[in-house]
């Protein structure tokens, strides 16, 4: 019997890629730079019998007819993000994915970006290694205080609470909205304290966006959302790019109705307005949310399990659509 192809769309770590040869043909794309474009994406998925995708891949619904004897994704997402999901369950094909193995990673950067854009960090470090030195004391590169400010938390989910517990290390006072209040005493533990949306957005000096993407959250800071926070207040995304509109932000940061901005996601991924990209105030991350090392090992190695579970029959680790599976590889 031929052994089953897998196309992957960029390397992952070699530890896991090591297993997934032991038991098929593996084609690699082998350049991380960039993402893959959809003609070569197509062309690869050809090739396989399981596509194995990484979250910034678009697996649409040309993507999925370009085989039609493709026989799963394997996917690095925990979302459905850019999967057409509804298209693979109408053809039958499983769609695996991941557990929600990124909190501290996505928290560790989401606090970073706080950091960088409050402080001034990157664009320090840009003017030093132009030739720029201030003085030590001058106010050229001064910028926002971090101890004891009020961070907001839009969504209070795992990644949310994770975010709060290392802004006390700074003695910041914590102010959260989320559609589902927390009991009180979870509350006092996290030293979090409730507000409606727009009551986090007026009293924050730093916005940090956790909310999943949805129809309800997509702009959900926008013109409106904005101009209800202080001048001198920053927001931070870590979430998903649509949840800002991009448009909204510049001009916003334009007419200094806001201070600045951390952005690690974007709303035309992995495009970006040229206008954010030339302001100093705004840090931007080619979304390194779950970029650790042994943490994108671990996330391959799952996919990995997904993957030769699929190709034993075997219950796989988790899915998006399960019901296209036989019973017994459900998870």
């Amino acid at each position: 019997m031929a052994r089953p192809r897998v196309f992957v769309t960029q390397p992952i770590a070699e530890s896991a890629l090591a297993r997934l040869r032991a038991v098929a043909d593996v084609e690699v794309n082998p350049d991380s730079s960039r993402v893959l474009d959809k003609a070569n994406l197509i062309e690869g998925v050809k090739r396989c019998d399981i596509l194995l995708s990484l979250l910034h891949d678009t697996v649409d619904d040309d993507v999925l007819a370009a085989n039609p004897n493709l026989k799963a994704v394997s996917s690095m997402n925990i979302t459905q993000d850019r999967i057409d999901l509804a298209a693979a369950t109408r053809r039958g094909i499983p769609v695996t994915n991941i557990p929600a193995i990124v909190t501290d990673a996505t928290a560790d950067i989401a606090f970073g970006l706080l950091l960088a854009v409050a402080r001034n960090i990157p664009y320090g470090d840009k003017l030093f290694r132009a030739g720029t030195y201030p003085g030590s004391q001058s106010n050229h590169l001064a910028g926002a205080a971090v101890t004891g400010k009020t961070l907001g938390l839009v969504g209070f989910g795992r990644i949310g609470q994770a975010v709060g517990r290392r802004s006390r290390g700074f003695d910041m006072k914590i102010v959260y909205t989320d559609l589902n209040r927390l009991p009180p005493d979870q509350e006092q533990k996290l030293g979090a304290s409730y507000r409606s949306f727009d009551e986090v957005l007026r009293e924050a000096d730093f916005v940090s966006l956790h909310p999943q993407l949805s129809p309800a959250t997509r702009h959900l800071m926008s013109t409106r959302q904005f101009a209800l926070m202080k001048p001198t207040a920053f927001v931070i995304n870590t979430s998903r790019g649509p949840v800002i509109d991009e448009a909204a932000l510049v001009q916003a940061l334009k007419d200094r109705k806001i201070a600045g901005a951390g952005l690690d996601v974007y709303e035309h991924e992995p495009q970006v307005s040229k206008e954010l990209v030339a302001m100093p105030n705004v840090v931007l991350t080619p979304h390194l949310g779950s970029a650790v090392l042994e943490l994108r090992e671990g996330m391959a190695h799952v996919v990995v399990d997904n993957t030769i579970a699929l190709i034993e029959g075997r219950k796989v680790v988790s899915c998006l659509n399960p019901q296209v599976l036989p019973e017994a590889q459900r998870p």
